[in-house]
């Protein structure tokens, strides 16, 4: 049995508003791109706006840096490397074709230096010694990205290379592009920062961010272009308005001026029809609620982490919920148990449902309290 409650707090104490009424007004179809696949997500509800074959295997080009950078980002975070460490430049990375970031073969370049010219400049020679200075060579390297691509869900991925040569096997998709990207914006934004750099300069050599909506939208503060035959024009971006932040890939463009206004209508889509809103945060309390046989007769509940919603812009008014909570909860209760569900609605549709918890314990009670409460529950 649970008990049912309407919650008129916060964001819903305009609920009976007169707008709440007001007709609706349609959402547009996302734009049709020609690319071989896209996608446009929020990043803090993970809400999709607008998808083409979004697990079509495709071979991802130098976007597979990304997971090259978080993996050198992972290392320094854990004290096995620092920005500072030296790295010796091998044959093999001096030798690398594509774009470059021009490191001379012997010579010793930091690992925060290689980190920038990987990002900025794309550099394959930045690439493979990152990835020989993490694990001795790059095939070794090869297994933790492929290791951390499952540890982050990206189940359609596969990993032959640090840099996104071609290569048999080689592959990813644009939903897995977009979870690597939100897990390195997340987990490491001191490097993220890096992304919307414009140019870098190494060896005396001036080179420019290849991602074009860096000097055309002021919100863009990333990530990264890829290119080869096969892959064909391809570009993840992110750019934050307000406290609303995006992500967009497309894959398999058919230029780099393609790639570059395809990223900018998804982005543009999602800003002009859609609103992303913190509903509760961690911890919250949202109300209290009855429990017996307990040190205390009442317990807080909310939610255990952040919960966000993204919504057709102009519609955050309209939003209903309601608690399911679980009936005669008896004590002890640890903190963090589950106590019922949270609901969201917009237009009877359900949108988020998000277990509720106990936000603190509540040990059993003495003997005579319990007593007490099996007599009150006689009369309930």
């Amino acid at each position: 049995m649970v008990i049912r409650n309407t919650l008129y707090f916060g964001f819903f104490a305009l609920l009976f508003s007169a707008n709440l009424f007001a007709a609706a007004k349609p959402i547009p179809d996302p734009p049709s791109l020609k690319a071989d696949s896209f996608y446009l997500v929020d990043f803090e509800s993970g809400q999709v706006l607008a998808e083409k074959d979004p697990d079509k295997r495709v071979e991802p080009a130098s976007i597979t840096k990304l997971m090259t950078a978080f993996l050198v980002d992972k290392a320094i975070a854990e004290g096995n490397i620092t920005a500072d460490d030296l790295v010796t430049i091998s044959e093999k990375a001096w030798r690398m074709k594509g774009s470059k970031m021009f490191v001379e073969v012997g010579k010793q370049v930091s690992v925060g230096d290689l980190l920038k010219g990987l990002i900025i400049q794309s550099g394959n020679d930045a690439s493979v010694a990152l990835a020989e200075h993490i694990a001795g060579s790059e095939s070794a390297f090869v297994g933790y990205m492929n290791h951390q691509a499952q540890v982050l869900g990206m189940t359609n991925t596969n990993f032959q290379n640090a840099t996104g040569w071609p290569a048999k096997n080689h592959y990813s998709t644009a939903r897995d592009i977009a979870i690597l990207t939100a897990a390195m914006i997340r987990d490491y934004p001191e490097t993220y920062r890096y992304y919307r750099e414009k140019e870098y300069t190494y060896n005396g050599i001036r080179q420019f961010n290849r991602n074009r909506l860096l000097w055309r939208d002021e919100s863009v503060d990333g990530v990264k272009t890829g290119h080869t035959d096969a892959a064909g024009y391809c570009l993840v971006a992110s750019a934050k308005q307000g406290d609303m932040r995006l992500i967009s890939v497309v894959l398999g463009a058919r230029s780099d001026k393609a790639r570059t206004s395809n990223s900018q209508s998804l982005l543009n889509y999602g800003f002009r029809f859609y609103e992303t809103h913190r509903l509760y945060g961690a911890n919250e309390v949202l109300q209290s609620t009855r429990i017996w046989y307990g040190e205390q007769d009442q317990v807080a509940v909310g939610v255990d982490r952040d919960i966000y919603i993204t919504i057709p812009r102009g519609r955050y008014r309209d939003l209903d919920a309601s608690m399911d909570i679980e009936n005669q909860i008896s004590a002890p209760i640890k903190r963090g148990q589950e106590m019922g569900q949270i609901n969201i609605k917009l237009d009877e549709e359900l949108i988020i449902s998000e277990a509720i918890v106990a936000t603190h314990a509540v040990a059993e009670g003495s003997l005579i309290s319990r007593a007490l409460d099996s007599i009150k529950l006689l009369f309930k």
